[in-house]
């Protein structure tokens, strides 16, 4: 499913128009980035969380140079799914 796809959902089960549906979900993308990007978690009851991660500095290999390489500590963003978001899904697959 794309962006567009959700955009278009969205506007058929309200009633509201693509553009107002796609300036919201774009909006809320921007939200999320922008908290992220300050290291601050965003928590959406019921659905996850958006995280952010952080990774530990690690000794890697450069296997066309066959050198040891040392990754430096860095944070990545990660999503949560919640407990019932995850049991639904796992529910639906069977």
């Amino acid at each position: 499913m794309t962006k567009n796809d959700i955009v278009n959902q969205i506007a058929e089960r309200t009633g509201i128009e693509k553009i107002a549906v796609q300036a919201t979900v774009e909006a809320f993308m921007k939200s999320v980035k922008n908290s992220l990007s300050e290291g601050k978690n965003v928590y959406l009851r019921g659905f996850g969380s958006f995280i952010v991660k952080k990774r530990a500095e690690k000794t890697g290999r450069n296997i066309s140079k066959n050198t040891t390489i040392i990754i430096p500590a860095h944070k990545i963003p990660a999503f949560k799914p919640a407990k019932t978001f995850v049991e639904k899904v796992k529910k639906n697959l069977k």
